[in-house]
């Protein structure tokens, strides 16, 4: 287990009080800092739990995921716990109900969006297609880059541009590039954790 002492840490990683190094993005909030050391680049492949975090992911372009990350039990109340197929049979009534909810992002193209790519995921064959068609691009094995410093992580690469484009060419909205690759760190298709933080090597062990 990775810990901070005898290194020169920055801002690319914090010492916490317990010890260990984590990646500087999780600051000291607590819910944030559960979230880097227990979900975030776990891979993931469960196709309702790929289908929530991309809605989650969709939601949170332009704002902070740490909004997103406290709000995530009213998304989930709100989306019928991220049932694929009964979101995708949400109809007019429930986006009103949706654009109503004050405890989500009332965002109306995001939120047709999440309807939408329900369907599409329906239309091709359920959560587990989407499981296949997203880890196919890797192969079923997650990437491990190695990334020493924050500068060094891109905001999207030719992969998740990839990725983009077969997705939209499906019907899918609100996947460019950047939130495809945002998703692809959440859900563990790559690892992205900086070597010196205390996840990254206990990540890498946990590819299938």
């Amino acid at each position: 287990m990775v810990r901070c002492m005898g290194i020169n840490w920055n801002e690319d990683v914090i010492h916490h009080a317990d010890g260990l190094c984590r990646c500087g993005w999780c600051g000291h909030d607590s819910d944030y800092v559960r979230y880097h050391d227990s979900e975030w680049a776990v891979p993931e492949f469960d196709g309702q739990r790929l289908y929530e975090k991309f809605v989650l992911d969709t939601f949170q372009a332009g704002l902070s995921w740490l909004v997103i990350l406290k709000k995530r039990e009213n998304f989930r109340r709100a989306f019928a716990g991220f049932d694929i197929a009964r979101v995708a049979a949400f109809n007019d009534a429930d986006i009103a109900r949706l654009l109503a909810d004050e405890g989500i992002v009332r965002n109306r193209a995001k939120i047709e969006a999440a309807i939408g790519n329900a369907r599409v995921i329906i239309d091709h064959g359920g959560a587990g297609w989407f499981t296949g068609f997203l880890w196919d691009f890797v192969d079923r094995q997650p990437l491990n880059p190695c990334f020493e410093n924050r500068d060094q992580v891109p905001a999207s690469t030719a992969l998740s541009e990839r990725i983009s484009h077969h997705m939209k060419r499906l019907g899918f909205r609100f996947c460019g590039p950047v939130t495809v690759y945002a998703f692809m760190q959440a859900v563990g298709m790559t690892n992205d954790h900086l070597t010196s933080c205390h996840r990254h090597a206990i990540v890498a062990q946990m590819a299938p």
